[in-house]
């Protein structure tokens, strides 16, 4: 089953990033992982998580460029 999401995209494309803390939280996460050093299982969903919004605000900002929004 498919959905369809529409969204007002603003002017504003750099609104489509992470807050720079929570991008320093992520690259904090991946490079501690990036050295060997294990994260706890809550860790590994956070930055599983923190991904996985990057990428979503990634797709809306390339959509958002490409329709010339």
């Amino acid at each position: 089953m498919s959905q369809t999401l529409e969204l007002e995209l603003p002017a504003d494309l750099d609104r489509f990033r992470l807050p720079s803390a929570v991008a320093a939280r992520l690259s904090e996460l991946l490079n501690r992982q990036d050295e060997g050093q294990p994260l706890t299982t809550e860790e590994r969903a956070e930055a599983q998580g923190l991904v996985d919004v990057a990428e979503l605000l990634t797709l809306l900002r390339l959509r958002a460029e490409r329709t010339g929004a």
